[in-house]
């Protein structure tokens, strides 16, 4: 049965009762134009979960494709997992994507997974030993980065010393999104109202027992990365202004330091005049301070219009995201055991 949602669903086509089998496993995939590796990718977590004791699912999570990958995904039918697509009205980013996986999500243990092939869905039976060991969080953490260049690499780790620096929770470094998570913890994180969702954040505000499982990530299977220069310097302002505010403090010190430092070279300035009357000179040299006090102020005033900012769509209430259609596939089993209870 399709679960309820907070957002409007505009259609839903093929509406069938799987709860009676309890799930074991959801796994989460959302993307964006993966036609290239889509169809590899759920051949590949198909061989996985077919391994697997239990009840699966697997929900994609369509953030508003156009290059047929939703035709792709439809096309999708397995015998012994459940299969859920839940397409969005438009794009609204992969933490939205993965917010709307979440939501839907009903086995005891959830993992998030690129479509991309980047995390191998090999590790999964890993990652559900653990979970059966009494650990509600699984992180895995990339020991290699293989595909990517050393400025990616070495961006992302200053990104995770700033962000663990200035941050009021423990994000664990080059931990990325492929993680599992009680369903206890995925409880708490729908629960979480924000609309400013950096969810690497999200996933570590819950704490409860964690453990960490180090791999190495391989290269993209197809295709070209969505996330350039630019949208992940936004990710990080979002992951630092979601998570402290450190960065306001530090600009209210930098402005008392300043305020203090202008205070005692002025003082230095008159008793230089007054008592040795020397010549005030150095317009280059005040400039350059003018200048440098600009830049500052500037700064400061970013900072403080991120968090404003964050505040104005906070206020605006709207939705994370919206529904167009969600197609249920149950798998065959399940079907027959529900029909044989029944």
């Amino acid at each position: 049965m399709t679960t309820s949602s907070p957002v409007s669903v505009i259609s839903n086509r093929l509406h069938c009762i799987d709860d009676a089998v309890p799930l074991t496993l959801s796994v989460i995939i959302p993307f964006y134009n993966e036609a290239s590796v889509i169809t590899e990718c759920h051949e590949r977590l198909i061989a996985v979960l077919n391994t697997i004791k239990g009840h699966c699912e697997i929900i994609y999570v369509d953030d508003g494709s156009t290059d047929g990958s939703r035709q792709l995904v439809e096309q999708f039918s397995e015998d012994n997992v459940s299969l859920r697509y839940i397409g969005l009205s438009r794009n609204f980013g992969k933490e939205a994507a993965m917010s709307a996986g979440l939501e839907y999500a009903q086995g005891s243990a959830v993992i998030l997974l690129d479509a991309d092939l980047q995390d191998p869905p090999e590790l999964i039976p890993s990652m559900l030993d653990k979970w059966q060991e009494g650990y509600d969080v699984v992180n895995m953490q990339r020991i290699k980065r293989q595909g990517e260049t050393w400025v990616k690499r070495f961006s992302a780790k200053c990104f995770y010393k700033v962000l663990n620096a200035l941050s009021d929770i423990d994000v664990p470094s080059n931990v990325g999104d492929f993680r599992l998570l009680s369903r206890e913890v995925v409880l708490h994180i729908n629960q979480m109202p924000e609309r400013n969702r950096y969810m690497k954040g999200i996933f570590s505000w819950p704490g409860f027992n964690q453990t960490t499982l180090p791999f190495v990530r391989d290269a993209r299977f197809s295709g070209e990365t969505k996330w350039n220069y630019v949208k992940l310097f936004g990710l990080a302002v979002d992951g630092i202004t979601s998570f402290s505010i450190k960065p306001l403090r530090i600009a209210t010190i930098l402005g008392c330091a300043i305020a203090l430092w202008a205070f005692i070279y002025g003082m230095v300035i008159i008793i230089k005049t007054m008592i040795f009357s020397e010549v005030v000179s150095g317009y280059p040299s005040m400039m350059v301070v003018q200048l440098a006090l600009g830049g500052i102020q500037l700064l400061c005033m970013g900072v403080m219009g991120e968090y404003i900012g964050r505040i104005f769509i906070e206020a605006k209430h709207r939705p994370l995201y919206l529904i167009q259609t969600v197609i249920d596939q149950p798998a065959v089993q399940a079907a027959q055991i529900y029909e044989k209870s029944a």
